[in-house]
């Protein structure tokens, strides 16, 4: 079998310098890089690298085979979430809202010793806050 590893998570966003500059005021995660077109970038976020391209590109890269749905700040978000791991999601909660996220779903005590909360980007991207699993 071939070694497969995850290496990338990208979203499709309209403002590719935007998104980072959120993300690193936000969650004070570094920005790795962008490209000089400012359409593609990456965060440092460990072994995996969360990286947002423009819509542009993705139309350039997913038109022939049907296209994408464009993300959308104001409708409910897709059936997926980036999750930020922190040992104290107060201030991580209060940090993003104070950079322009929004709140999706308050904090949560789940029964396995989590705690959970779920934030909005201006993208629309939904975004886990939660402590490490208990």
């Amino acid at each position: 079998m071939t070694d497969v590893q995850l290496g990338y998570t990208i979203f499709y966003v309209d403002d590719v310098a935007a998104t980072l500059r959120f993300f690193v005021e936000a969650f004070g995660l570094e920005q790795k890089m962008l490209t000089p077109e400012g359409d593609y970038g990456e965060l440092d976020t460990g072994k995996t690298t969360l990286a947002f391209a423009s819509t542009d590109l993705a139309s350039a890269n997913l038109e022939a085979a049907g296209g994408f749905t464009k993300l959308e700040a104001d409708t409910p978000p897709p059936a997926a979430s980036i999750t930020l791991v922190t040992g104290d999601i107060e201030p991580v909660m209060r940090d993003a809202l104070d950079a322009g996220a929004t709140l999706y779903v308050d904090p949560v005590d789940k029964p396995w010793g989590q705690t959970v909360a779920y934030l909005r980007d201006p993208n629309g991207i939904l975004v886990e806050i939660a402590t490490p699993v208990g």
